[in-house]
């Protein structure tokens, strides 16, 4: 197996344990900005992810990240953050990592080693999914697994790694590569490495659902406002969108049951309830094209 450059010696940092404490973390500062620079060089390969992505969920595909260890559970964080963010099931957008459940809090031995393992967690893809493996060094043998039979039943498979020498690249059929060179600890792949994952997995989430009209500008419109920060963010959204006081659209969003998309369509078109979700029905509920329909009718 070639070398792994996350296990290498950084040479930045191998006086860091005689550091005062401001030095140290301005050490691992001064790596840490080194993310998002290596992470630009990536970026056409990123948008080719998101839409692909985007594509497969206008399908009914649902996305699957899966990884072992720290990538795992990066995995696990980002697809668990989707339904509250925009609205999704709970089964649009899943994260599996090795050894189960039970390895998001305890390492669990040899099961990033585990080749039938990897394959059999893939069994639950469909051929019009898509399956994102993740892994600093690129190489577990789950990973590949997951890979095979992914490749067997025919859903898209993108790899993500820090190793341009990783094996997962050569068997995905789209590879993500942010070489960040060797981390502030050596071999401490949760630092820049896990830093480079959950960048590039936010984008690879926020993208997609933002290609699918899970937003309007910048307003996350598909929000669950189930708490009282998230029903005051709603309340902010829609009388930001629909023009009107903070308190017409509290008693809109009583009025449609905190739906902030058919609250605002009820204001800007001046329809009832039924009438404004018939009207995002017909839109396959993406706000921008149902406002515009409106916009068009008027006219």
């Amino acid at each position: 197996m070639s070398e792994v450059i996350t296990e290498f010696r950084n040479e930045n940092t191998k006086n860091i344990d005689l550091l005062s404490t401001i030095d140290m973390v301005k050490k691992i500062n001064e790596e840490d900005k080194l993310v998002a620079l290596a992470i630009e060089d990536e970026l056409p390969n990123i948008a080719e992810a998101v839409d692909t992505i985007a594509k497969q969920f206008l399908h009914g595909g649902r996305l699957y990240y899966y990884g072992a260890g720290t990538s795992g559970r990066i995995g696990v964080l980002d697809a668990s953050e989707c339904p509250p963010t925009f609205g999704v099931p709970s089964d649009m957008v899943i994260g599996i990592i090795a050894g189960g459940d039970g390895a998001l809090r305890n390492a669990v031995e040899g099961a990033e080693d585990n080749f039938e393992l990897g394959m059999r967690d893939a069994e639950c893809l469909r051929e019009k999914d898509v399956c994102v493996v993740i892994s600093a060094s690129g190489n577990p043998k789950y990973l590949l697994g997951v890979l095979k039979k992914a490749d067997e039943i025919g859903c898209k498979t993108i790899a993500l790694t820090c190793n341009h020498n990783a094996a997962i690249l050569e068997e995905a059929g789209l590879g993500i590569c942010v070489e960040i060179g060797p981390e502030v600890i050596a071999g401490s792949s949760r630092m820049k490495a896990g830093s480079v994952q959950k960048m590039v997995l936010n984008m690879l989430s926020t993208g997609a659902m933002i290609k699918i009209g899970k937003t309007y500008e910048n307003f996350m419109i598909d929000l669950m406002p189930n708490n009282e920060k998230l029903k005051d963010r709603a309340i902010r959204i829609v009388a930001e969108i629909a023009g009107v006081t903070l308190s017409e659209a509290f008693e809109k969003l009583l009025e449609c049951n905190w739906e902030v998309k058919t609250a605002i369509i009820m204001i800007k078109c001046d329809l009832s309830k039924e009438e404004a979700k018939e009207a995002l029905r017909k839109n396959c509920g993406v706000l921008r094209r149902t406002l515009n329909s409106f916009e068009v009718f008027n006219n």
